[in-house]
């Protein structure tokens, strides 16, 4: 039985500067990213995509092929990593204060992830993986949006580690081999 092809929306913003917004417009159009809308957001490019795939794992691989032919370099799946309690709340449909009450343990069975860090006083910032895991379990998303999560993460985990070896100079692994060898052996304690 062949699987159905559905409609996934998804952003991925783009390595490196641009120098003619048009040609790689056009680019992008001929490799096939003519489900994408360009835009430019912060001095970065970012490519809205409504593709229809048979799963949001093949969306997003494609997409990120179709950005290689077109001669750029795809930086990340943008809106996947950090979200604050906001955005969090504003992902599930419910308030904000509500979302408060499920990180501070007084609503719902526990167990909502700590926060990965602080952006600034006050804000901390969790990562949507762990989150979307959490809310999943207790049926505030479904199980693809949790999925999704997980896969957009690993794509960015893959994407990083892809620009590190890029732009990475030659001593660094070395360096990390030896960093990472003297915190396992502290672990291992």
């Amino acid at each position: 039985m062949k699987k159905q092809n559905h409609e996934y929306e998804f952003v991925l913003s783009l390595e490196g500067g641009f120098d003619d917004y048009d040609r790689l417009e056009g680019a992008l159009f001929k490799a096939g990213c003519d489900d994408a809308t360009l835009s430019l957001r912060y001095g970065r490019l970012f490519l809205a995509f409504a593709r229809e795939a048979t799963s949001y794992e093949e969306a997003v691989v494609s997409a990120i092929a179709d950005v290689a032919k077109a001669g750029t370099r795809v930086h990340q799946v943008d809106g996947t990593d950090l979200v604050t309690q906001a955005e969090i709340a504003r992902r599930v449909g419910r308030s904000r204060q509500m979302i408060g009450q499920y990180v501070a343990g007084k609503r719902g069975p526990g167990g909502f992830p700590p926060s990965d860090c602080t952006i600034a006083e006050g804000t901390p910032v969790w990562k949507w993986c762990a989150v979307s895991h959490c809310l999943h379990q207790n049926a505030m998303i479904n199980e693809a949006t949790a999925r999704e999560a997980q896969v957009a993460w690993t794509v960015n985990l893959v994407l990083k580690q892809s620009q590190r070896s890029r732009t990475s100079p030659a001593t660094l692994p070395e360096f990390e081999a030896g960093l990472a060898q003297r915190v396992m052996k502290v672990l291992e304690r």
